[in-house]
């Protein structure tokens, strides 16, 4: 019986030890400016991007007042765009400039891949964007001779079963030590923050604020990367808040620390976890009037393996669905078939009643979930299938705020 004990122990500190970002980020420092420019209100893509070419590795190029008005802008490697305080950098709204050659940025159709990013870091290694001012998409704007905005467009979409073709905010491929700092994005048409086929990812005091209307405008998700640290940021957002994402390889080594999320879809890893989701830890996160809490998500056409994860000491305020572990995310068939084991969740408070769910996809794979130190609103509804819960929780949770 002792020895059970302490096997059972030593397993639980080998998993709190690689549960995380193996780097141990720390905060970020901003870069000497290599040069420095004032906005003008009018578009200054070329100036910008000549800026950021001719920029010395280490060093960042630093928008230091006024507006600046871009199409699509390539941060080179080693290079950091630096917007400052009092700058605000924001999107083209003309369709034309994002086009990736098929004219179709700004339409519908069935693959919604006609846009080139905003901001892209791709094959880069130690670039990132700093400072305290914004970049703004202008996703609520008119395009340029469109008539909608490209939330409207996405809305459209929805309606008529396709897909709209409108940029991201910031992507980032197949890169090391990207870095965010301090940062403000607002109004992205699409995702704000896509980190892809990375190593070396951090976020750190970034600010996301967005309307909850707005349709899929996640704010940051790490996709098949491993070594992510998402730490200090507050994030509001039209669609998931954070979503861990391996649909080309696995998500591995990833700390979210301290951060707080306002309107949104919530935590959520998936839907695409065919490669693998495994040694997460979310740390002192407040979830408040997100739609979804802590959610994992997938189905038979994109499932995987998602284990190791670890939520501890989480705060739920005004949550429809307050915990979600759901493995019949849509009715797609499939034979990658999810598996989510090794859940665990620490000393989480629930302040208003919502709906739990535990949706397994059969008995002989449950998901499996670990209860330590749970408190919930009374009135909540505890909905459990196909699920190997160990622990209990309590319907006990006062206060009305975090």
């Amino acid at each position: 019986m002792h020895s059970s004990l302490v096997i059972v122990v030593c397993l639980a500190v080998l998993q709190a030890a690689v549960a995380k970002d193996l780097r141990n980020a720390a905060e970020p420092k901003i870069p000497a400016a290599c040069t420095s420019l004032s906005g003008t209100g009018k578009e200054e893509t070329e100036v910008i991007q000549k800026a950021l070419t001719g920029c010395a590795k280490g060093k960042a190029v630093h928008l230091s007042s006024g507006t600046f008005i871009s199409g699509p802008l390539t941060i080179p490697t080693g290079v950091g765009l630096w917007v400052d305080s009092a700058a605000t950098l924001k999107a083209s709204t003309n369709p034309k400039d994002f086009d990736q050659g098929k004219n179709t940025c700004g339409t519908l159709d069935g693959s919604g891949s006609g846009c080139k990013p905003f901001i892209t870091i791709k094959g880069a290694k130690g670039s990132g964007i700093y400072g305290k001012g914004t970049i703004d998409g202008q996703g609520g704007q008119t395009i340029q001779g469109k008539g909608v905005s490209w939330w409207e467009l996405a809305r459209d979409a929805q309606t008529k079963n396709k897909k709209q073709n409108c940029p991201r905010l910031i992507q980032i491929e197949n890169s090391q030590d990207i870095t965010l700092y301090q940062i403000t994005m607002k109004n992205s048409p699409n995702f704000h923050v896509s980190s892809k086929n990375t190593n070396g990812f951090t976020a750190w005091g970034v600010t996301i604020n967005t309307p909850g209307t707005a349709r899929n405008t996640d704010g940051i998700d790490p996709a098949s990367s491993q070594n992510v640290t998402i730490a200090h940021c507050s994030i509001a957002t039209g669609d998931d808040n954070v979503a861990i994402k391996a649909g080309d390889g696995p998500t591995r080594h990833v700390s979210i620390l301290n951060n707080k999320f306002g309107v949104g879809h919530g935590m959520s890893i998936g839907s695409e976890v065919n490669g693998g989701v495994s040694d997460v830890t979310v740390t002192t996160l407040t979830l408040d009037g997100t739609t979804n809490g802590l959610r994992i998500k997938s189905d038979k056409s994109r499932g995987g393996l998602v284990t190791g994860v670890t939520y501890t000491d989480v705060c739920i305020h005004n949550v429809k669905n307050p915990i979600v572990l759901d493995t019949q995310y849509s009715s797609s068939g499939g034979s990658k078939i999810p598996t989510f084991k090794g859940i665990t969740f620490n000393n989480v408070k629930v302040l208003t009643a919502g709906t739990f769910t535990f949706d397994g996809i059969s008995d002989s794979n449950p998901v499996e979930a670990t209860l330590n130190n749970v408190h919930i609103k009374s009135g909540s509804k505890w909905v459990a299938t196909h699920a190997k819960i160990t622990g209990k929780y309590a319907e006990d949770a006062s206060g009305s705020s975090c």
